[in-house]
């Protein structure tokens, strides 16, 4: 079992930063020719989200479609303000699971990794563990 962590920092206050390369880039080095790629986002106001990654407008629809799920003027009671954005989380998820062949994800053509930023900017971290097939 190999693992590790990322660093990235985020620029707006909701962004979708496309990570693909990055986890793609810590598979490789390991070195698994087979196996499953776990990735965790330890933070309660971001998520990880696999969808289209050839069209950024897809990025702005997704935002703007959270946002008119989630209401950003709702009277919330969270004392910090940022209710919307744990809210938005959890829609996304904090965790995804991605198939590793020939020491490559195992994406569709068009899928890319994102890290969800809702409560931005900040500088954040995602966690990564590739078990290997026997």
């Amino acid at each position: 079992m190999y693992k590790g962590s990322f660093s990235l920092s985020t620029t707006e206050p909701m962004h979708l930063v496309d990570i693909t390369s990055e986890v793609q880039k810590q598979v490789s080095q390991t070195g698994i020719e087979e196996g499953i790629c776990h990735l965790f986002n330890p933070h309660t106001t971001a998520g990880l989200t696999i969808n289209e990654g050839a069209d950024p407008a897809v990025r702005t629809d997704i935002i703007r479609g959270l946002r008119e799920i989630v209401p950003i003027d709702y009277p919330y009671k969270h004392m910090e303000g940022n209710s919307p954005s744990h809210i938005m989380a959890s829609l996304m998820g904090a965790s995804l699971s991605i198939m590793v062949s020939s020491n490559l994800l195992q994406l569709g053509t068009w899928q890319a990794i994102y890290f969800c930023e809702f409560d931005g900017p900040r500088t954040r971290s995602v966690h990564w563990q590739l078990l290997a097939s026997s």
